[in-house]
């Protein structure tokens, strides 16, 4: 690739990433317009409300930049009221033009504050989550509707196949809204509980709202396993996210959640192990501003009980994770965790003072606020009577609930237990090299067990096993609080964590796991440069090659260049420069010698075969193969046409051509090149290097000319073969004009 377009590239890559994650900045507002044709917007909005369809507004633009015809739609359960000056708003960017986003985002979900004079609730929510779980961003937006101010909203991104993708590493696949189809509450659908109702999913419908095209089965599998088959659940669900989710919702008293009466407002999402992860979802009503209650009688917010629901038929993921000594253990560190970092150290009041700072000038100049500038002011130490818009119980000052309950919780029997202390762990040898095994040491204090979390790499669950203390584990002497266990390396790298334990309460190393973990580095054999390239691509393949699953879908092969088979560890395929390791060959991953090797480049990880985690675009892109940092491979490629591929000609080559594909075998590179009828010539690669090569079975004139017009080259051939130097040629675009028999053609080429 040439240096200067790289160069562009990576500059173009940084701007764009950086738009992206300022789009959800909390330390910025975004300001978003939305432009309608007609005056009559509102009721038209409020008209298709309860039907979630869209309207079409004319344009809608986001801190400047303009998108034609998307739609918009009113959203919400209790926090929309057709009387309501101020309703939460969805926008479409792509619901008429496909390709429109805001950089990477098309779905844009605005919620208006209902029941928060604080109006921050779900922003530093999800700010304390970040921290110990995956989780939507969040910031605030001032909203604009025909160029009248409607006020701050907050904006919550959309969880969505991308971030499935993101956070999960899988996407297109299962996942669940987990709210009551026909909302919460008496009168609602079903509760999204988790009980098992029986085989039949359609008993499932009216609770789970399913956002793929299947998952059923799988959902009825999770509800049997959690209620009937409890030891299976680390096989159907992502247990130490449903212990931090559980632990979240009683710490911050989130009770329009699946720990509140209505067991809901969480999505499950189907990972790249093939089993459920939750994600929390929706936390205006967080800070005890729910009115609804836990659904298990009378409660005090600021001494809401840490096993509130422990007993309840009705919560059967917390009843079950609460029956199970070890999980109610690592409950209760998670709970002991977020309580100290962020509320016993007041950590969150600097978050709080700082959005509310942020945002002022904004809330009081909103013309539809729920609550009065004054009672915003003082939302963090004042309670507000009557529960604002609606009605409903008291919602308590943010401040004022959370610093009691940090006193609740400092007095608390089952929160006072002493845990173990862990002092030291790590490898008893480095470095770490790849397929070998290690012997991981903790030590430790006041425990009776103590567990090693470990995996190959962050998108692979953990395997928890047991250390042991007993002289025969290189542990060093039995009894002596020095814990060792064995475990392969067979990953990207070593990622692990410590949990120590005894009969009344756990701790983990870190503090955060298994949202954080220790890393040790893993030494990979690295291959001579060359040894593996990029062979041959195809961009835009209409059902010609198919994959074990029987879809046709983007592929890029490699070719091992040597006479030795190549363990392809440490290998990444990538198709960002600002993100060489965006997809790992998974461990034991070899190429032949002198062999192929074909990724299909879909996003489908986990369906059989290899699956990279991106996709290619047939308007041009760029496919990166690296050893860890160390990139070995590279190509750039411009507009595909649909089943033609890129290749290297010849094999493993310098110079690339479009040809008819040809998966796992030889380049056929007179397959597929320029052919000109009724000209009997050929001129190929495009692009080209160095050389342009000719067949030609007639007499022919061959012009090459830049793009200023100008005659760089001109050739009278006969019948046979021939070559043009092209080495002194600038990179660019040439147009090369071939007459013969009274007829000619021009072509442009590309040269690399």
């Amino acid at each position: 690739m040439n240096r200067y377009i790289l160069l562009l590239l990576i500059s173009l890559a940084t701007c764009q990433l950086a738009s992206a994650q300022n789009f959800y900045n909390r330390d910025t507002i975004q300001v978003i317009e939305i432009f309608f044709s007609f005056t009559n917007w509102d009721a038209q909005l409020d008209a298709n409300e309860a039907t979630e369809t869209y309207i079409y507004a004319d344009s809608v633009r986001i801190n400047g930049i303009a998108f034609d015809s998307c739609g918009v739609r009113y959203k919400g359960n209790s926090s929309y009221n057709p009387n309501n000056q101020k309703n939460p708003l969805r926008i479409e960017l792509n619901t008429i033009k496909a390709n429109q986003d805001y950089h990477g985002s098309t779905d844009i979900k605005l919620s208006n504050g209902y029941k928060d004079p604080s109006m921050i609730r779900e922003i530093l929510s999800y700010q304390i989550l970040e921290q110990y779980m995956d989780c939507p961003s969040s910031n605030f937006a001032r909203v604009y509707i025909n160029g009248q101010y409607r006020g701050v909203y907050t904006n919550n991104e959309a969880i969505s196949d991308d971030f499935n993708q993101a956070h999960y590493y899988h996407s297109n696949d299962t996942y669940f809204k987990c709210n009551p189809v026909g909302g919460a509450g008496p009168g609602g659908g079903t509760s999204p509980d988790l009980k098992y109702l029986g085989a039949d999913s359609s008993l499932y419908f009216n609770g789970y709202d399913l956002k793929s095209d299947f998952g059923w089965n799988r959902l009825v599998a999770l509800c049997n396993v959690l209620n009937n088959n409890f030891a299976n659940i680390e096989g159907v669900l992502d247990i130490d996210r449903a212990i931090w989710m559980l632990a979240f919702n009683n710490v911050l008293v989130n009770l329009d959640s699946y720990n509140g009466a209505f067991r809901q407002n969480y999505y499950l999402s189907w990972d790249a192990n093939g089993r459920f992860v939750p994600t929390v979802w929706d936390v205006n009503m967080s800070f005890g501003g729910f009115p609804g209650g836990t659904g298990s009688g009378t409660f005090t917010p600021s001494s809401l009980d840490p096993f509130s629901n422990a007993n309840s038929n009705n919560h059967p993921l917390i009843k079950q994770i609460m029956a199970n000594p070890l999980y109610k253990r690592m409950y209760m560190a998670h709970v002991r965790t977020m309580v100290q970092e962020m509320f016993a150290s007041g950590l969150y009041e600097t978050w709080a003072q700082n959005l509310m700072t942020l945002a002022d000038s904004s809330i009081q100049a909103d013309p539809y606020k729920f609550y009065t500038y004054t009672q915003f002011l003082n939302s963090l130490t004042t309670a507000v009577a009557g529960g604002g818009p609606g009605g409903g119980g008291s919602i308590p000052g943010i401040k004022a609930l959370m610093d009691a309950r940090a006193q609740f919780f400092s007095t608390n029997a089952a929160y006072v237990l002493q845990a173990p202390g862990i002092t030291a762990h790590g490898a008893v040898s480095a470095p770490l090299n790849y397929g070998s095994t290690v012997t991981i040491n903790a030590t430790c204090s006041n425990e009776t067990a103590v567990y090693l979390g470990y995996r190959g790499n962050n998108q692979l669950k953990f395997n928890r096993v047991a250390m042991f203390d007993d002289g025969n584990h290189n542990d060093g002497t039995a009894g002596d609080h020095t814990y060792g266990v064995e475990v392969p390396v067979n990953g990207l790298t070593f990622e692990y964590y410590i949990y120590a334990d005894n009969n009344q309460a756990g701790l983990f190393s870190p503090v955060r796991a298994e949202h954080e973990y220790h890393t040790l580095a893993v030494v990979f054999p690295a291959p001579a440069i060359g040894s593996v390239l990029i062979n041959e691509l195809l961009a835009s393949n209409d059902s010609l090659n198919f994959d074990p699953s029987g879809e046709s879908n983007d592929w890029i092969e490699l070719i091992n260049t040597t006479s030795n088979p190549i363990d392809l560890a440490g290998f990444y395929l990538s198709d960002d420069p600002l993100n060489l390791m965006a997809w790992a060959f998974p461990a034991g991953t070899t190429i032949p010698a002198n062999g192929y090797l074909l990724v299909w480049a879909d996003k489908d990880t986990t369906q059989p075969g290899l699956h990279a985690n991106f996709k290619l675009s047939s308007a041009g892109d760029y496919v990166y193969l690296s050893h860890g940092f160390n990139v070995h491979d590279q190509v750039a490629f411009g507009p595909q046409s649909p089943n033609i591929s890129y290749a290297r000609c010849p094999d493993a080559g310098l110079n690339f051509a479009t040809i008819i594909p040809t998966p796992l075998a030889i380049n056929n590179c007179n397959i597929g090149i320029t052919e000109l009828a009724p000209l009997q010539v050929q001129v190929y690669p495009n692009p080209f290097l160095d050389v342009l090569n000719i067949e030609s079975h007639e007499q022919a004139v061959i012009s090459v000319r830049n793009l200023n017009g100008q005659l760089i080259h001109n050739l009278s051939i006969e019948a046979g073969n021939f070559q043009i130097d092209a080495s002194e040629w600038a990179s660019g675009l040439y147009l090369i004009e071939i007459n013969s028999s009274g007829a000619s053609k021009s072509f442009k080429y590309i040269k690399s």
